[in-house]
């Protein structure tokens, strides 16, 4: 039997105006954007739509519809707390008017055996489209606080239908940041044989986008892989953890009401 996989999901996602902030200039103080999100990026936002320790979310492809522009603007940075706060203005380049069409998927997560009990595909899938339906859980972001974000939920002939600013076109973006390997869902290396705590590490890869579409690899595929430091995070306890059969009893209920 084959991995688990589940059927695919599609939504919109747009916002007046994003950050996905290439590592480059985050020592500064100023910022700028990488032109496209990344995949950590999308996986994030998702993850704020619907995402329980039980599933990992997987993003297959996103569809860039708008035209890539920027604009700079003026952010003043505060120092200190109180009355007697300084501060020094730092330039920070956005992404303007952004429209992506994303496809993904979810998966079990391996490291979660404990969390069996809650891979039930029909619920997660009933519960991943009715928040989709209703913007996300949480509040969306692109790429930082600042930048709204807008999710609307798609059908695959929708998704399908629409066209991208960049059709006919291969646009090639080079080596960029892909994602994260967190310890709670892929099985990192320690930093030193006396730790106990698992390496968080970063992925990069070339990123091309062919017909307005950028197709991402699998974390495990990426071309590089760093180590950064230990992750100190602590996964859920099953207790902690609200199982997808009781959330899908209180949608039920919702319902009937």
């Amino acid at each position: 039997m084959g991995k688990f996989k589940s059927k695919p999901f599609y939504y919109l996602l747009s916002g007046d105006y994003a950050l996905f902030t290439s590592p480059i200039t985050k020592g500064g103080g100023e910022k700028y954007t990488y032109p496209v999100p990344t995949y950590q990026a999308i996986k994030g936002i998702t993850e704020q739509i619907y995402w329980k320790p039980s599933i990992v979310i997987c993003i297959d492809e996103i569809k860039v519809l708008n035209q890539i522009s920027t604009q700079s603007k003026g952010v003043l940075l505060l120092y200190g707390r109180g009355s007697k706060n300084s501060g020094d203005r730092s330039k920070y380049t956005y992404l303007k008017d952004v429209q992506y069409a994303v496809k993904y998927h979810f998966e079990w997560n391996g490291l979660r055996d404990d969390l069996v009990n809650d891979r039930n595909e029909q619920k997660h899938s009933e519960i991943m489209a009715r928040s989709l339906k209703k913007g996300g859980r949480k509040d969306i972001f692109l790429g930082v606080r600042e930048c709204l974000g807008y999710v609307k939920m798609l059908n695959q002939e929708e998704y399908d239908n629409l066209s991208s600013y960049y059709q006919d076109v291969v646009m090639p973006f080079g080596l960029m940041f892909h994602s994260f390997n967190y310890p709670t869902e892929v099985a990192t290396p320690k930093l030193k044989n006396t730790s106990k705590y698992q390496i968080l590490q970063s992925n990069f890869t070339e990123i091309v986008m062919e017909n307005g579409v950028i197709r991402f690899c699998r974390p495990s595929e990426c071309t590089i892989t760093m180590n950064l430091s230990e992750f100190k995070g602590k996964p859920l306890t099953v207790e902690q953890i609200k199982t997808v059969d009781d959330e899908y009893a209180e949608i039920l209920a919702e319902s009937q009401v």
